[in-house]
């Protein structure tokens, strides 16, 4: 199976190399922020209050409240690519890697922005009431020709796909991993438990996995967080140069330091692209499924909403991982058998190295643990969703049923291909999303602009408004 690798690996690269999807990547991030005229810096006070504040829209239209649309998806974007992801990152493209997950982190909020605003217009109701959006729609039915319904298809036969690969197995395997590397745990346990730990969720459909991540997102979160906080606090004097580092190698490369071979620009660049999107999912347009779900008066409030996920991803969780890496050295370092590190056990060396005794494999562990799980159940949904555009409502609840038993499977078999194929899948997800979003950009910016010039906009989101004046 060696050859099969090798093919793999290079269709990989391709996907994810300077030609293909990192410009494309890039470039609409970038259109999006200049034809929304930086959408996402005017109005960023305004998205979060929308978020953590106000929460929901009483008698508006959906399924679950804006706060647990936005905990859905960051549910499945707070994942292994946290730990794993960033600790790849910046073992393949050195410490400039970091400042490109930024980079796709700031631009990808517009983009998250027009994936929401998309499902949330385009979104229909399914055979059971619930509602039902995403690119598979807003692809075919916002491009009215053949080739809009080609997109839509296409995403919705990855989307269905990759969930088993990237949203499920891999994190599966990764969970399995850590806590057999942790506390000895067998895998075969593990994946019994994370299976019926799932299903107990994941089958009783969006208003169930809506209210779990609501009050277990923030939990995790802040715990992994807290313990980057304490290693950072404890390297304090180090902070400043390891920044300078993040931010002179992403334009020069690193060279050879220690167990660190140095890399080139396009190295740090490519890996800090790739591992961003894959953190953060701006492009994919999974964001459209989640805010697609949302109880909503207007697509613009819910998409407000939908892209500060991208900033607490990649600005917040990502950035306290990787200036973790750097600020303690641990991305020079080589293990016991005198390898580089890369992934999870560099990031678990950065706490290591960090913090006193076993605390940081311990936060590590648990965080693996935390986020693979929350990913799960966030492309469980993503997946259902895909299926029910290919086949309808029928299939959905068998298509949950073969999710929660690949968790198994994913837990117990060895997944070198299967990373490889979830890049490649991902990365095909991506392709006719990011096309469709610079077709349909002026609609996008149009009605972000109708909706901003009613005088009322603010009045009726209760933000920053006038008290109206007492009759005389």
């Amino acid at each position: 199976m060696e050859w099969l690798d090798t093919a793999l690996g290079e269709i990989s690269s391709f996907i994810w190399g300077p030609w293909l999807l990192i410009p494309l990547l890039l470039f609409t991030g970038l259109y999006l922020t200049t034809v929304l005229q930086g959408l996402q810096f005017r109005r960023f006070g305004h998205a979060f209050w929308l978020a953590l504040i106000k929460r929901k829209e009483e008698g508006a239209e959906g399924d679950i409240s804006h706060y647990q649309a936005l905990t859905v998806a960051l549910a499945a974007t707070i994942g292994v690519g946290n730990i794993a992801g960033v600790g790849t990152a910046i073992a393949l493209g050195g410490p400039g890697a970091l400042f490109w997950m930024w980079i796709t982190g700031l631009v990808g909020m517009a983009t998250k922005y027009a994936e929401a605003f998309l499902g949330v217009k385009f979104r229909r109701v399914d055979a059971k009431g619930e509602q039902s959006g995403g690119p598979m729609f807003y692809l075919s039915e916002g491009i009215r020709n053949n080739f809009g319904k080609v997109l839509g298809i296409s995403f919705a036969i990855f989307g269905a796909i990759a969930a088993f690969g990237i949203g499920n197995m891999v994190q599966a395997n990764s969970v399995a991993d850590a806590v057999n590397t942790e506390w000895g745990i067998p895998f075969w346990l593990t994946g019994l438990i994370l299976m019926f730990a799932a299903a107990a969720v994941i089958l009783g459909g969006i208003k169930s996995i809506g209210r779990f991540t609501a009050a277990f997102v923030p939990f995790m979160a802040i715990i992994y967080v807290l313990g980057a906080t304490v290693v950072l606090l404890l390297n304090i004097t180090e902070l400043p140069s390891a920044l300078a580092t993040v931010f002179s190698d992403a334009f020069t490369g690193t060279a050879a330091t220690g167990g660190f071979v140095g890399v080139g620009f396009l190295a740090a660049l490519r890996w800090g692209v790739a591992r961003g999107i894959f953190s953060n999912e701006s492009g994919l347009g999974t964001g459209g499924i989640a805010a697609a779900a949302a109880m909503t008066t207007h697509p613009v409030r819910q998409a407000l909403v939908s892209m500060t996920q991208t900033f607490l991803d990649t600005l917040v969780v990502v950035s306290f991982t990787g200036l973790t890496i750097v600020v303690t050295g641990a991305w020079t370092q080589l293990d016991a058998a005198g390898e580089a590190l890369i992934g999870a056990p560099l990031t678990q060396a950065a706490f290591d190295s960090g913090l006193p005794g076993e605390w940081g494999g311990l936060i590590v562990s648990i965080g693996v643990v935390f986020f693979a799980f929350s990913t799960l159940l966030g492309w469980a949904y993503y997946g259902e969703r895909c299926m029910d555009r290919l086949f309808g409502r029928g299939l959905v609840t068998p298509y949950r049923v073969a999710f929660i038993v690949a968790i198994f499977i994913g837990a117990v078999t060895e997944l070198t291909t299967v990373w490889t194929i979830a890049d490649i899948l991902n990365g095909l997800m991506a392709l006719p999303n990011l096309v469709g979003l610079i077709v349909l950009s002026g609609l996008v910016v149009r009605e972000t602009r109708e909706f901003f010039r009613r005088p009322d906009w603010k009045v009726a989101d209760d933000f920053l408004s006038p008290r109206p004046s007492r009759p005389e």
